[in-house]
């Protein structure tokens, strides 16, 4: 279930006939859509589309507040003024290339390289399904929902949820939900949990993105980090300050899962 992440808020569809999108003003939820797109991400986990239609249906205001809060932090102005496009950035490999060792930005490199994903592959499928008439780019809330969606694999690097899996994918949901109040992670943590216990007659699923949760709670708030700055620091340096726990209950529920020869849902 390789998502992103993160919340893209109003970078999305309007779909009335006349009328200009305001992505000034909250979005409506759309529980129908959130359902039968959670339906089919739970029948197949890898279908990555459904996240970024789920994100769309349920997350309403999550970008407006994320981004009000953002400008109320201490650099949250400077980053806002700046409006640095994060895909971008994360696709500049010779940039990434010349970070040191040990650094989240060669952990993250490191992730690229293993699983073959690129910022600008998660951003190509957060607009599959879009109308590019409509959307919003030069808003920004709609920077702020692409800024979040493409924080999504360097959250993977930070808490060790490893984006190859689907139980560290609901694990980062869970993680996500905490960090950014947005109710279509929520969603798919809580769906992606309900059916493991089916899925894998344990609750170690169950206790691991319960985890996550916590997890995301605890930590700082990351989506207020100049990721820019935050990539050249040493991995576990990063960590202590972000406050990211360890994983103990993820790696668990690893190992119970291999034992049992499953996947998470």
């Amino acid at each position: 279930m390789a998502s992103q992440a993160i919340d893209i808020g109003v970078d999305q569809e309007d779909r009335v006939t006349g009328a200009s999108f305001n992505p000034g003003a909250p979005l409506k939820r759309d529980w129908g859509t959130a359902w039968r797109a959670l339906r089919k991400l739970m029948a197949n986990g890898d279908d990555t589309v459904q996240v970024f239609r789920i994100m769309r249906a349920l997350n309403a205001d999550a970008s407006q507040k994320g981004f009000r809060k953002l400008i109320a932090t201490r650099e949250g102005g400077r980053l806002a003024y700046q409006r640095v496009e994060l895909a971008e950035r994360f696709s500049d490999r010779t940039w990434l290339d010349g970070l040191p060792e040990g650094t989240v930005g060669a952990a993250y490199r490191a992730f690229l390289d293993r699983t073959g994903f690129s910022a600008a592959g998660l951003a190509d499928i957060s607009m599959n399904d879009s109308d590019p008439d409509a959307v919003v780019h030069d808003h920004p809330y709609s920077w702020f929902g692409r800024r979040e969606r493409d924080m999504h694999d360097i959250w993977h690097t930070l808490t060790g949820y490893t984006a190859e899996e689907h139980l560290g994918e609901l694990c980062l949901v869970a993680f996500s939900y905490a960090q950014t109040g947005g109710l279509g992670w929520a969603a798919i943590g809580a769906m992606g949990a309900m059916k493991s216990l089916s899925v894998t007659k344990d609750t170690a699923v169950l206790k691991a993105v319960l985890e996550g949760y916590r997890h995301g709670k605890r930590a700082k708030w990351l989506s207020g980090e100049d990721y820019e700055a935050l990539l050249a620091e040493p991995l576990d340096a990063a960590r202590r300050r972000l406050n990211i726990a360890e994983p103990v209950l993820y790696r668990k529920a690893q190992a119970v899962l291999a034992a049992k020869g499953v996947q998470a849902i």
